[in-house]
């Protein structure tokens, strides 16, 4: 494959770069009141020390309010934050967030994308050193793909930001895809980054939100008349409608017949013409739901590529397998309590040895237990135990077990019938803590009382073994002490 750019221009060296205007300036200041290590980079946590659910809704606050929805752009941040990156030489890609510095900063494709980065330099700031920029960026753009409707992506915290008083490496202009040109250009550029034919279609789907626009790109106008909303639209449109050359006093483009109100630019216009892009991009317009689990997969592979370990999505089949369909289809209806039709999974599955009902969410660990038991669900309870021999004490990744999520908001049924089943109820999540002391916190009286009075007859009973043991001649049985 021809390079795009010849390897001795590939990256530039900066000994030393001067922070200049809007976010820069501001990240002076932040850099400057939380002293970063003297090394030429500062590693981010891995997600441990953070509360990714709170980054998550600062993230959504700074996105989406009464002022802005600024999700697509917020898509494109992410993707030209991480579109450098080289699989040849390992160099660019989102870990550094060198799109601070120069020349990437004022590389034209990423033309009016820093008001993504004032938007989110609050969050930053609340969040100090333990937040790389390298991370906030990348996270909302994959929360963003998830908020306006789109796939949830596979996320790992970790990347690190390059620091201003190091020699800092610094991506080229010209790395980012032109929407001039046609499909040799984007398999040259995608094909830098690793990512094939089905991932270059993929991730170009990316334009059903947001539009062009004239002062920044030089094209304008949407692609799709709902440009906030996350679906296979831009597909659709692509291949079902008609399309011509757009006469107006800028770059080529083009526009729909019919309206002459929709955009396409030279590099959409290849996903349909080029023989292998436009059978894939027919199957996206007719099945939004291969779209969405393509997308998913190359987007959280794009904005990881160049980063730690730690950081790289969790490898999974493209189609997931009857088993796993079913145990996903189980989770979710056990949250809404729909028992009825919880059965007919089980039953069209084959029953419930073919359904995995210790199967959890992969970004949050949460099984079907503990959906039901969140919302107060006691009879999906009672079915996921007694039927299906569901574990009763698997732990999220707060660490807390269904019995912590029944305390926590007073699920008296739920509380007693896991502790029929013999849940342990002295498991401590991550802040340390137990349901009796989640029911104490939250002033469930009466979930204190169930929890103080099984303690407590549990003591008694294992007391009585003990003496029973020692009576017949056996060794006493050690007993923990219960606070």
């Amino acid at each position: 494959m021809q390079r795009l750019i010849s390897p001795s221009t590939r990256r530039l060296r900066v000994a030393s770069v001067a922070a200049c205007g809007g976010v820069a300036a501001a990240a002076a200041a932040f850099t400057a009141q939380h002293p970063a290590s003297t090394q030429a980079r500062k590693h981010a946590s891995d997600g441990a020390d953070l509360d990714a659910d709170g980054v998550s809704a600062s993230v959504y606050g700074a996105l989406i309010n009464r002022k802005v929805n600024a999700c697509p752009m917020a898509v494109r941040v992410a993707w030209h934050a991480s579109g450098t990156y080289d699989d040849e030489t390992g160099d660019g890609g989102s870990d550094g967030a060198t799109m601070r510095y120069e020349p990437e900063r004022s590389d034209p494709a990423n033309a009016g994308l820093f008001i993504i980065h004032d938007l989110l330099l609050r969050v930053k700031v609340a969040y100090g050193n333990v937040l790389s920029f390298a991370d906030l960026w990348t996270l909302a753009g994959c929360k963003a793909v998830e908020w306006m409707g789109g796939p949830r992506i596979d996320f790992r915290f970790g990347r690190s930001d390059a620091q201003r008083e190091a020699d800092t490496t610094v991506p080229p202009n010209g790395l980012l895809p032109d929407a001039s040109k046609g499909a040799a250009h984007l398999r040259e550029v995608f094909g830098r980054m690793g990512f094939d034919d089905r991932d270059i279609v993929a991730l170009s789907g990316a334009h059903t939100t947001g539009r062009c626009h004239k002062v920044r790109s030089g094209y304008d106008g949407p692609w799709t008349r709902s440009p906030l909303r996350f679906d296979n639209e831009y597909f659709r449109n692509l291949m079902d409608l008609e399309w011509k050359v757009r006469e107006w006093d800028g770059p080529l483009q083009y526009t729909d017949v019919a309206t002459e109100t929709l955009t396409m630019l030279p590099t959409d216009m290849a996903l349909r013409t080029d023989a292998k892009f436009a059978p894939i991009a027919r199957e996206y317009a007719d099945d939004q739901a291969a779209f969405f689990r393509d997308f998913a997969s190359a987007f959280g592979r794009l904005v990881s590529k160049g980063c730690p370990e730690q950081c790289q999505p969790a490898a999974a089949p493209l189609k997931a397998c009857a088993r796993s369909k079913a145990s996903a289809e189980m989770r979710e209806l056990a949250m809404h309590g729909s028992l009825e039709h919880i059965k007919k999974v089980v039953s069209d599955a084959g029953g419930p040895a073919a359904v995995d009902v210790n199967s959890y969410d992969t970004d949050s660990g949460r099984t079907a237990m503990h959906k039901a038991a969140f919302w107060g669900h006691a009879h999906v309870i009672e079915y996921l135990t007694a039927t299906c021999m569901a574990k009763v004490s698997p732990v999220d990744f707060a660490g807390d077990t269904p019995l912590h999520d029944a305390a926590r908001f007073g699920h008296a049924a739920i509380v007693r019938k896991l502790l029929a089943v013999g849940c342990d109820c002295g498991v401590k999540n991550k802040q340390g803590k137990d349901a009796l002391e989640i029911a104490r916190d939250q002033g469930k009286d009466e979930i204190v009382e169930i929890l103080t009075d099984h303690m407590r007859n549990e003591l008694a009973v294992c007391a009585k073994a003990r003496r029973d043991s020692f009576l017949l001649g056996g060794a006493p049985a050690t007993i923990r002490k219960l606070a």
